[in-house]
């Protein structure tokens, strides 16, 4: 065939210019093409030359990426230039389709066009990254020339008298107004700029944001070809797959995206609804209102695109209807629009370039509407935590507001509104969608078309209903669910208590049969989700086969083509994803506007301001105490605490008044105070590092901080801790013991360099020792010797005779006030009593220090003893990394691992499912998908085969009754396995968990175990079920669907082999990116949500301190934090689904040309034309979400893989002979132990604690062991349990070999009070006897023992009464007599207290000391003491004592106790 320019025909007369060259069609086009050609000469040499340089300056430096005015109507312009360039392309070669010759005038200018627009968008984005403008000069020129040009072809077909009805002329005159507007935009450049034509350039710098290489997160900054398609972030998915992605990784937020920015633009918008109604009440409404005006633009924005998106999701049933009814080719010189749009070929490319902007409309809908709800959250967080720190303590105390409020109206509400937003655009888009859908189902299919779309919309309502009752189960689920975690969590804290009174079986039947209720519930949500994935997958195929049964049988005259078929099809596919999501989408939006905006309205516009009020104290006046030491003293509940409150204006006022005036305390009122140090009797500590705890927000002073630590005496506790003061301090200081924590809270205090200090009984959970110390070398020493004015409220009498001055307070008023003189002159009885209990107190100092050197070193030991042990399981851990670190020896193989799918575990679960359920499983799938395939494959034969209806729909009929089956069978099988797999896995968990031996529970995490029982159960249990229906469907969709495009035409699997390996690039790198992005979002939510409950904790203390605004900022940071990372993790996402989309349109564009190729030369029936390009568009909708699910998988597996990891624990030893193996007769409880050169240890790995001990103990016998912290008493005692690895050695008890003995036989026989009460929730009758097997009168006899007989007899319903969690609801001696009752009521020989009375009061250790002497008077009693009171000796016959793990001076007499106690703890016989 010739080839030529104008055409060579002979006789053309296209070379003609007799009646002008301008009236010369082949001269003008030629002429076209000069304007594209003077670009590309222009500019590739400047391109090529400053490729290099300048893109690797972009990528090492952005500061740079400025926009030109214009930009973005730039790139829209050049966008639908491309498109209509390229439809003068096919516009010129279809008209040019049965010429004899090729005509290139007719395409080949188009395509210099084509090729010069994407060079002048390429040129365009290099001189603005580089912010060069004067370049663009040669863009200026390109415009004007080729407007010029492709005017007069416009001005000559007018003249030709070529029309509208004409293709060619309507988009010659479109490229006209193209080129004009672009010229426009051009000269506007430098009508902005004034870079040339003008003396002075203006000067622009570009926005802040990107002179900071801090900010990471560049979506609002790049171009918009990167913007739709995230192009900026290929360079983040590499270097993810790279290296772990950390908060460093992604940088800081945009300034317009930070919390303070969109704070103050939601303040506005309140403030600018306040001005225009001042008048009116500001409800809810107002709110609203205001909210739309801050954040409604790009909410409007959102659903605009998504309106188009759903719109051109129509061009692809229409294109495939197009297709299938056109597969011929035109050839003609001048074709209308309705003759270009009848070629194939040009409907596969209209198509292909529909759903590329299909998806990228619809994935910037997702982004801008989920940015919008992150801006927005940001913004409500930050508004409430500023009504927060205006909180009145009186709403705390009086319940209104409470921590656990504040924390779900953070951690929910504000979600559930971020996620109204995102979910809003669906609320007008989907009502059109579907009203589009119906009409055109009613364009091609007729009346019954609307038979089949009344099926669907008849059952919207049953899937409303479905749903609804999903979200109940849902509900009811998470009910049990926190019962369950409630039981296990205490199970887990009272571990010890369990395994020594042997009740673990007790508990672990608690557990279940909360676990049993949860599974009811897990069945009901199991159910529903299985019928609703069912009506999802049934209800188009009962919506399709009744649709075309009906077309064919009843509609005599219709058309039942290929093109009509599977159009249909794809139209209800299309229709029923928004009926069936309308009705979830309403739900939502109904839930987050009644119950979330309502919350969120009322905490708004609640009136939480703090008050300066006094309500609890009355009539008191106070001198200035500016410089002193104040003591505030009295009886508990006289109003202590609440002066300190009202100094600080934390109280309600109803009189009197209080003046700050140069950092003095004087009588007159004003708000107005500095910094105050202040120590609040309930400790408050951040979850932080010790040091931050102490300095608090304060400048690092080395000096001054060794100086507070050793006045707190905290150095020997900061030595224990694993690294030090750098040890992060969990919330609420729940991995420190009260008195460190309260020492750390006075540290704080104490090094702040404030003229006040208030100190709110400071000493209240110290020892003697402590309290000495503290009081002589931290108030008297750091503060009074500073000249600091200090508040000091305290119950420690003896430390009055240092005080300045004295406040006494009685039931709310000042009883007396003065110096310590001045009371002893006037107050005679108060100051005697005061003498009293003064010297009561100094003798019991007396008797228990020596010298304060001494009580160091005895601290020292104690701290040293468990540092040991400490860095010992450091060292294991160390061991443990380093076996990893040998494993992967290069980041290569880290990196392998991070990018590995967790088959393993993946494994693991599916065969928890069993060999019934897991079979059936994946052949219900295979089989669907099949049955599936066979319909759409019978529906291509039955469109075929017009005239023969009758066998056809019969099989037809059955294929799509027997899908619907196969879809409830795969739904039910799905949610089955899931339900067996985790019934089995939490059963095995807990078996494994409650078997465990202590030192598991000792050397691993509570919150990690627990985490186990809680997050990944609730992974297991109602996550993965539904992810792995999720992915298998989405995954078989596309395989079918790839496997019927290349059975209808085998040439696609040629295109095939590099998409496959795109989307396995693409998958891999994301998975990474994804998992380390969504870890990322997690963990930077639990910093924001701990910052809300400790500032709701600590108000008292911040507004004291004045530190109100550093607190804001450390929210805002927080904020941001996990902001930036769900706007990573939402670009990530959209990153993968436009890809992955694009790549679905290019099968879709394969598939259509091969298609149309094969039936114009293959004769390939219309019917298997329809079928491939319907399975085409299949695979454009499924297969991102084959990748999202992937990864959400490989998530949800780690659960997995963490729980096999606990099952891997071995089991305590808890077999042994039986009794009546050992002896034929009952085992004799006598209480005689024999103890033969025992040694024990924790651990096979660790050091022996016990080192060949023996002793004797006769029955009856009271034997008190005691010695310094570290020798080994606890250990002694926790061996007649068994608890700890005896390797050496035996005890024999009433002549029976404890090792041979089964577990539960053992434990059930000894009876032990350990030093911290434990009682768990429940009723006080379960706490006593949870076995079971006392009377009534039993227990109130053991009740009467331990003097609590009153106490019970007192609450409502006696022994039935309610023990709140821990106990909480008695004092601390009240629930250790509760455990001495509880001892008592077990009737045991053996008896064994471990420093049960180290953290009580005198009067329950007098209590016990009576107890023992008289109500296990016939029992064997062993004591563990760590010091040992005037009184104690008494109670022992004999005091063996342990040293270092060694038994010495055993059996004293009892005259020689006291001396040899003073030996023991003090090192010096006396």
């Amino acid at each position: 065939m010739a080839l030529a320019f104008c055409g060579d025909e002979g006789n053309s007369t296209a070379y003609n210019v007799d009646h002008g060259v301008l009236n010369n069609g082949c001269f003008v086009d030629a002429l076209n093409v000069v304007p594209h050609v003077f670009l590309l000469f222009i500019t590739f040499p400047i391109l090529f030359i400053g490729w290099g340089s300048q893109s690797s300056k972009v990528h090492i430096h952005h500061s740079t990426w400025l926009h030109f005015p214009g930009h973005n109507l730039r790139w829209i312009l050049t966008f639908i230039l491309l498109f209509v360039l390229v439809c003068e392309i096919a516009e010129g070669i279809v008209s040019d389709g049965v010429s004899e010759s090729r005509h290139l005038h007719l395409y080949m200018p188009a395509g210099m066009a084509f090729l010069a627009a994407i060079t002048s968008v390429v040129y365009y984005h290099n001189i603005e990254t580089s912010n060069f403008p004067k370049l663009l000069i040669a863009l200026l020129f390109y415009w004007t020339l080729a407007f010029i040009t492709k005017t007069i072809k416009f001005v000559k077909f007018c003249d030709n008298g070529v029309g509208f009805s004409q293709l060619r002329f309507c988009l010659t005159g479109l490229l006209v107004v193209l080129y004009g507007m672009l010229l426009a935009v051009e000269i506007n450049v430098i009508r902005v700029r004034r870079y040339v034509f003008f003396k002075t350039p203006k000067e622009v710098k570009p926005p802040e944001d990107l002179q900071d290489l801090g900010v990471r997160f560049l979506q609002p900054f790049v171009n918009l070809l990167s913007k739709g398609t995230y192009w900026w972030m290929n360079t983040f998915i590499k270097t993810a797959h790279k290296k772990p992605i950390d908060l460093k990784t992604i940088g800081k937020l945009p300034i317009a995206m930070r919390a303070l920015t969109n704070y103050i633009r939601l303040n506005e918008a309140f403030e600018a609804q306040k001005n225009k109604r001042p008048s009116s009440p500001q409800g809810s409404g107002s709110i609203w209102r205001a909210l739309c005006c801050a954040f409604g633009r790009p909410l409007l924005l959102s659903s605009t695109f998504r309106i188009l998106a759903d719109l051109l999701g129509f061009a692809g049933p229409l294109c495939i209807s197009g297709i299938v009814h056109n597969t011929k080719i035109l050839g003609v010189f001048f074709i209308s629009s309705q003759e270009f749009l009848s070629n194939a070929y040009v409907l596969a490319v209209l198509l292909f370039f529909a759903l590329l902007l299909q998806r990228t409309f619809l994935q910037a809908s997702y982004y801008v509407a989920i940015e919008t709800g992150i801006n927005l959250r940001g913004a409500i967080q930050t508004k409430i935590y500023n009504k927060i720190m205006q909180l009145s303590t009186s709403n705390m105390s009086m319940g209104e507001m409470t921590a656990g409020q504040i924390c779900n109206l953070v951690a929910i509400d504000t979600n559930q509104l971020m996620w109204f937003f995102f979910l809003c655009p669906n609320l007008w888009a989907m009502p059109v969608q579907i009203i589009v859908g119906v009409l055109l189902l009613y364009y091609l299919l007729g009346i019954s078309a609307l038979i089949g779309a009344a099926v669907i919309i008849v059952l919207a309502p049953v899937q409303y209903f479905v749903a609804t009752k999903l979200s109940q189960a849902q509900r009811s689920t998470l009910e049990y669910s926190n019962e369950r975690l409630k039981k296990t969590n205490e199970m887990l804290r009272g571990i010890k208590l369990l395994k020594l009174y042997a009740w673990e079986h007790i508990f672990h039947s608690s557990v279940e049969e909360t676990r049993q209720k949860e599974m009811t519930s897990l069945k009901s949500f199991a159910l529903y989700t299985s019928i609703s994935i069912f009506m999802n997958a049934a209800i188009p195929i009962a919506a399709v086969l009744i649709t075309f049964v009906v077309h064919a049988h009843l509609t005599k005259k219709a058309d039942f083509s290929p093109s009509v078929a599977f159009a249909s099809i794809s139209l209800f596919h299309i229709l029923v994803s928004p009926l069936f999501l309308l009705s979830s989408v309403v739900r939502s939006t109904v839930k987050a506007l009644v119950s979330s905006f309502c919350n969120l309205t009322s905490s708004i516009q609640s009136k939480m301001v703090f008050h300066e009020h006094l309500e609890n104290l009355k009539h008191y006046m106070l001198p200035s105490l500016a410089g002193q030491l104040t003591m505030i003293v009295g009886q508990v509940g006289c109003g202590k605490s609440s002066l300190l409150l009202a100094i600080l204006g934390e109280m309600q006022k109803i009189s009197g008044n209080i003046s700050w005036s140069s950092w003095k305390l004087l009588f007159c009122f004003s708000r107005k105070r500095g910094s105050v140090a202040y120590a609040s009797q309930k400790p408050w500590l951040l979850n932080a590092t010790v040091e931050e705890n102490i300095t608090f927000e304060s400048s690092f002073n080395k000096q001054r901080y060794k100086a507070v630590i050793d006045a707190c005496s905290l150095q020997p506790d900061i030595d224990i801790l694993p690294h030090g003061d750098q040890t992060q301090i969990g919330e609420r200081g729940i991995n420190l013991s009260g008195g460190q924590r309260q020492r750390i809270s006075v540290a704080r205090a104490l090094y702040q360099q404030t003229n006040v200090v208030f100190l709110d009984d400071p000493f209240s959970a110290l020892d003697i020792h402590l309290s000495d110390h503290l009081m002589q070398e931290g108030i008297l020493k750091m503060l009074r010797e500073d000249k600091r004015t200090v508040v000091l409220v305290t119950h420690k009498l003896q430390y009055l005779p240092h005080a300045d001055w004295i406040i006494a307070m009685k039931d709310g008023y000042i009883q007396r006030e003065g110096t310590l003189k001045d009371i002893q002159k006037s107050e005679t009885e108060l100051f005697e009593h005061w003498k009293t209990l003064m010297n009561r107190q100094d003798q019991e100092l007396e008797k228990t220090t020596i010298e304060t050197k001494t009580v160091l070193e005895r601290t020292n030991l104690r701290r040293t003893m468990y540092s040991r042990e400490a860095l010992l399981k450091d060292d294991e851990e160390d061991e443990e990394e380093a076996t990893e670190s040998d494993d992967e020896d290069n980041l290569s193989s880290v990196l392998h691992q991070r990018a590995k799918m967790p088959w393993r575990a993946c494994g693991k679960y599916l065969s928890a499912a069993g060999i019934l359920l897991l079979p059936l499983l994946v052949l219900s799938q295979l089989l669907k998908h099949t049955v599936m395939v066979a319909i759409d494959y019978c529906l291509a034969r039955w469109t075929s085969d017009v005239f023969n209806h009758s066998p056809y729909s019969k099989i037809f009929s059955i294929l799509c009754c027997l899908g619907i089956v196969l879809c409830l069978v795969t739904s039910i099988a799905v949610e089955w396995t899931g339900l067996k797999v985790t019934k089995k896995l939490h059963a095995s968990l807990l078996n494994k968990i409650i078997l465990a031996p202590m030192r598991f529970f000792e050397t691993t995490p509570l919150g990690s175990i627990l985490n186990r029982f809680s997050a990944d159960c609730n992974t297991i249990d109602q996550h993965i079920p539904a992810t792995l229906e999720c992915l298998s469907r989405s995954t078989l969709l596309c395989v079918s669907a790839l496997a019927v495009i290349s059975y209808v035409t085998p040439m696609f699997l040629i295109a095939l082999v590099p998409l496959a390996i795109m989307c396995y690039f693409i998958q891999k790198y994301f998975r990474v990116a994804s998992r380390d992005l969504q870890q990322l979002d997690d963990s930077t939510q639990l910093p924001l949500l701990s910052h809300f409950s400790e500032t709701v904790e600590g108000l008292t203390t911040i507004r004291a301190f004045r530190y109100e605004a550093k607190f804001r900022q450390k929210l805002l940071e927080y904020t941001d934090s996990n902001n930036i990372a769900s706007l990573f993790l939402t670009a990530a996402n959209r990153w993968l689904e436009v890809r992955m989309e694009y790549i679905g349109a290019c099968v879709v564009l394969i598939a259509a040309v091969t298609s149309i190729t094969s039936c114009l030369y293959s004769k390939l029936s219309s019917g298997l034309v329809g079928l491939g390009l319907t399975y085409a568009l299949m695979v454009s909708n499924y297969l991102n979400w084959m990748v999202r699910n992937l990864a959400d998988m490989e998530i949800q597996l780690g659960a997995v893989k963490r729980i096999h990891g606990l099952l891997k624990t071995e089991a305590e030893n808890y077999e042994g002979k039986s009794l009546n193996e050992l002896m034929n007769l009952s085992w004799k409880d006598r209480g005689e132990i024999q103890i033969q050169n025992l040694s024990v240890r924790y651990d096979s790995n660790l050091k022996p604690v016990l080192k060949h001990v023996n002793a004797h103990i006769s029955p009856g016998q009271k034997i008190g062991i005691c010695g310094r912290t570290g020798s080994g008493k606890s250990s002694f005692s926790l061996a007649f349990f068994r608890m700890v690895d005896t390797f050496e050695g035996r005890i024999i008890i009433d002549g029976i070999d404890i090792a041979k003995l089964p577990l539960q036989t053992l434990r059930s026989r000894l009876s032990i009070i350990l030093q911290d009460p434990i009682l768990f929730s429940g009723t006080i009758r379960f706490n006593l006897d949870p076995e079971k097997k006392c009377t009534d009168s039993m227990l109130w006899e053991a009740l009467e023992i331990a003097q609590l007989k009153h106490v019970v007899k007192a609450l409502p319903g006696g022994l039935d009464a309610i023990v709140t969690e821990g106990g909480e609801n008695f004092s601390q001696g009240q629930r250790q007599l509760f455990c001495l009752a509880r001892a008592f009521v077990r009737k045991t020989s053996i008896f064994i207290m471990d420093e049960a009375t180290a953290s009580i009061d005198m009067a329950t250790e007098n209590i016990l000391q009576k107890v023992v002497m008289t109500a296990f008077a016939d029992r064997t009693v062993v004591t563990i003491a760590v010091s040992t009171a005037p009184t104690v000796p008494t109670l022992f016959q004999s005091l063996p004592c342990l040293q270092i793990g060694l038994m010495s001076h055993k059996n004293c007499s009892r005259h020689e106790m006291c001396r040899c106690c003073r030996w023991l703890f003090y090192g010096t016989p006396g």
